[in-house]
């Protein structure tokens, strides 16, 4: 009887990280099971960093990177190139992560071909279907799309339950981004970007890392940004800004023109995923609009400042280790301003518990694709979550009742 086969599919860096230890997790398994990694290159040049530090060589690489193009070639190009590689491969599960046009479209095609489908960080919400976007939407259909959906907390769980998803198509395996960032983190590294070499981390108290890069977030939302950021160097000698700018020409002429010539920004090219990990290592505080970074930082100690109107990602800001802070110029000023002149607030940020992993998401969600294959009948242990109102939700009781007992 041959082996189960899995199919992996991923386009853009953070998907390419927070697949990377699930793929290594699954190459241990190799005597029971097959993997076939396959990549849209939606992202090629950072997808192809992530490739290169976790030494993962995809069976099939779709190189769909185009300039310019839109949503809906990105979709069509995709889906007509995984149809090719399912029909050739058919595998048994197909496994994609979380809400890229490159992970709703696999989840597409292999439902076409009757292909069960394992979502990775699903369960995920909003409720506003053009913020994120359009990363809202796709993660919807995925966990319609989905027969395993994989959430990484209790939260996301719920938000499944409420939306009439059966309990027995979902397990809790944590975050794999937590199991890439840890192994990461551990390296003895030297930073291999120029740009970052020169940076001086001693040269002001505070060391600020920025990401902005959201589609919701052009125009307006980022002129505002960057004027923030403008203000707070302008008005405190104490902060140097580190900011890795996306490539999209829209992102890149924005902040070059409101913080070109500010002393202290340090606007650099886009990091690999090794020299990233390692400056946020180096930095105090983490402002971002970014998903993935809002579950990296606090495992570093690092308080993170959300520069979004909503997030996806509360647990984050129940548990205290982040921030909403909006996209107007005064509340992002204000929000820094808060944690740099409140000792006390920045120390409870960067000790509070990350609540979104401890290393073991990967094993977790391999664990339960082997149970889903038939190839073992032991179920593997949920993620338990260190949030108090997610507890309480597990035992039944309201999260009044548990301060009580405190």
């Amino acid at each position: 009887m041959a082996q189960p086969k899995v199919a992996v599919i991923f386009g853009t860096r953070p998907e390419a990280i927070k697949m990377a230890p699930i793929v290594r997790e699954l190459h241990r398994h190799r005597d029971t099971m097959s993997t076939c990694v396959i990549v849209t290159a939606q992202h090629r040049s950072m997808l192809d960093q992530v490739l290169d530090a976790f030494q993962i060589t995809p069976q099939h690489d779709l190189n769909l990177m185009q300039p310019g193009q839109s949503l809906s070639q990105i979709t069509v190009a995709a889906l007509l190139g995984l149809e090719t590689i399912l029909q050739a491969e058919k595998p048994d599960l197909v496994l994609v992560q979380g809400d890229t046009t490159t992970a709703f479209v696999g989840g597409l095609a292999a439902f076409y071909h009757r292909i069960p489908v394992g979502h990775v960080e699903a369960g995920l919400r909003t409720r506003d279907k053009y913020n994120p976007y359009p990363e809202e939407i796709n993660r919807h259909f995925l966990d319609v799309l989905a027969d395993l959906c994989l959430v990484p907390t209790l939260t996301a769980k719920r938000a499944l339950l409420s939306e009439g998803v059966p309990d027995a198509r979902i397990f809790i395996t944590g975050n794999t981004v937590i199991d890439a960032l840890l192994l990461t983190a551990a390296r003895t590294h030297h930073f291999r970007s120029p740009e970052l070499k020169r940076v001086n981390f001693s040269a002001a108290p505070w060391t600020i890392l920025v990401t902005a890069h959201r589609r919701e977030n052009f125009g307006a939302p980022l002129h505002a940004i960057c004027h923030a950021l403008r203000d707070l160097l302008v008005e405190r000698p104490d902060t140097q800004v580190i900011f890795p700018v996306h490539l999209n020409p829209e992102v890149q002429q924005t902040v070059h023109s409101i913080l070109g010539s500010v002393q202290r920004a340090h606007l650099i090219d886009p990091l690999d995923y090794l020299d990233f990990v390692h400056v946020m290592k180096q930095a105090d505080l983490v402002v971002t609009d970014s998903g993935g970074v809002q579950e990296e930082a606090p495992a570093l100690g690092k308080p993170v400042l959300v520069i979004r109107t909503k997030t996806e990602r509360p647990e984050a800001v129940e548990a205290g280790v982040s921030r909403l802070v909006g996209t107007t110029r005064q509340g992002i000023l204000e929000g820094v301003c808060r944690l740099l002149d409140h000792p006390g607030e920045y120390l409870r940020m960067q000790q509070a518990v990350n609540p979104y992993g401890d290393g073991q998401a990967a094993p977790r969600t391999v664990a339960a694709v082997r149970h889903f294959l038939g190839l073992t009948n032991d179920y593997p242990q949920p993620f338990e979550s260190v949030l108090a109102g997610e507890r309480a939700y597990a035992s039944g009781r309201q999260p009044s009742s548990l301060a009580q007992e405190a």
